[in-house]
């Protein structure tokens, strides 16, 4: 066993990081979470002629820092639980990133910050001492992920393999998608990073190409009238009032005025195709050791888990997101019923991946957070999807998946379809069931 815990690499879900403009010679901060008055969507809009880009140029709009609210906690709570002593600490690193791209950019990214945290852990004393980048302690680092932090590791371990990497933990990341993330582009509402909406928002969420990497996939999620498609990754799919506001944006902003419908068409076609890539590929993620990954899925809150689409008067594909979809039924004694279920922003069933057992998911719910937490203070406003990373039980679970071994009170629950008579397996050994 080795002497230290590898360094750790922490993941913000999207919109977790902040977002500032570089052009000014001061530069200002342009998007920062629950922060209405620095939530300048025209100024981090992208373009319809270039999504790598900004709308209002000239600008440079980039990666700033972790949300603190969110995550300094956790970050804090890492360092000095896994560090055996103050003199001697584990690394524990926030990686931001510009969360409106491509998720195959952070991807690319991170790839480049696992080889800077390498080398940087290599000038600790005690680490060079220990051996780190030997036989013995082989070079690499461990990764918590939370939210779309989980998809980018996912992508990442597919094109680079987990040569560098030792464990993984994933916090509430949706997999196979959420359908918060239609209701983001549809209405400009939803639970990613906050629920007001506002023309300016739908414009931001329908050009922002990370949005479309976390539509839903999974068995159910969508249901259609017959005629009409359910395959949110189609085009033909999709309302068209969508393709509609693009075709205004890109008659309003666009450089290319000859056919605005035809280039909306082929835009929103280019972001589906991008991200629908992207899921095979995840799909087609093999570990060498499934233990090798912690998945921790929450449950047991009033969760969007499916949706209807309708035919308009005209026959055309019309999008029901009501209340009728939400669900929260953990606690049926149905087993069928149960997996109706999510942590407010992510269902359970757009938290499963295909390369983690069912018998290795721990479940947390609302109720695991202990009675001094920043619960009251935070969960109302921000959720419980988002708040995961600030939850005791889920900080002290990353802490034991790492170390190899229990660190305090842990617990967890089973998948809520985990087969009848089949053993709970996960991770952490000896974890406690509830």
């Amino acid at each position: 066993m080795n002497p230290y815990p590898y360094p750790v690499i922490v993941l913000p879900g999207i919109m977790g990081t902040e977002l500032q403009d570089e052009y000014p010679v001061s530069p200002d901060t342009v998007w920062s979470p629950f922060k209405l008055l620095t939530k300048a969507f025209d100024r981090i809009t992208l373009h319809p002629d270039n999504t790598r880009l900004e709308l209002k140029e000239p600008a440079r709009v980039v990666k700033s820092q972790l949300f603190e609210l969110i995550y300094s906690e956790f970050l804090q709570e890492l360092r000095h639980n896994l560090s055996p002593q103050g003199d001697k600490p584990v690394p524990v690193f926030p990686f931001a990133y510009d969360w409106r791209q491509p998720l195959e950019v952070a991807q690319m990214m991170l790839a480049d910050f696992v080889e800077e945290v390498i080398a940087r852990t290599k000038l600790l004393r005690h680490y060079h001492d220990s051996g780190y980048g030997t036989a013995n302690f082989p070079a690499k680092v461990n990764l918590a992920a939370h939210s779309m932090g989980g998809l980018i590791v996912a992508g990442y371990l597919r094109k680079f393999g987990d040569r560098q990497v030792h464990k993984i933990a994933s916090v509430g990341s949706p997999f196979r998608g959420s359908l918060e993330a239609v209701e983001k582009i549809t209405t400009g509402e939803g639970g990613l990073g906050g629920s007001t909406s506002s023309s300016r928002e739908r414009e931001a969420a329908r050009v922002t190409p990370s949005l479309y990497y976390l539509l839903p996939s999974f068995a159910d999620a969508v249901k259609a009238e017959l005629g009409l498609a359910k395959d949110l990754f189609l085009t033909a799919t999709w309302q068209p009032s969508i393709l509609e506001t693009l075709a205004s944006f890109i008659r309003m902003y666009g450089l290319d005025q000859s056919d605005p419908s035809l280039q909306a068409m082929n835009l929103l076609e280019s972001l589906l195709v991008a991200a629908e890539r992207q899921r095979i590929e995840m799909e087609g993620l093999m570990l060498e050791d499934s233990k090798q990954w912690l998945c921790i899925v929450g449950v047991n809150a009033t969760t969007l888990v499916s949706m209807q689409i309708h035919k308009d008067a005209e026959g055309k594909p019309r999008f029901d997101l009501k209340s009728e979809g939400r669900r929260d039924d953990w606690k049926s004694k149905d087993p069928a019923k149960r997996t109706q279920t999510g942590d407010e922003t992510v269902p359970y069933f757009g938290a499963r991946a295909s390369f983690i057992p069912t018998e290795q998911i721990v479940c947390v719910i609302p109720g695991d957070y202990g009675f001094w937490e920043i619960k009251d203070k935070v969960l109302n406003r921000a959720g419980f999807h988002a708040n995961l990373p600030n939850m005791n039980l889920v900080q002290r679970l990353v802490v034991s998946h790492f170390k190899d071994e229990k660190y305090g009170d842990v617990w967890g629950r089973p998948a809520p379809d985990l087969p009848e008579g089949k053993p709970w397996d996960p991770p952490i050994e000896g974890l406690k069931k509830k």
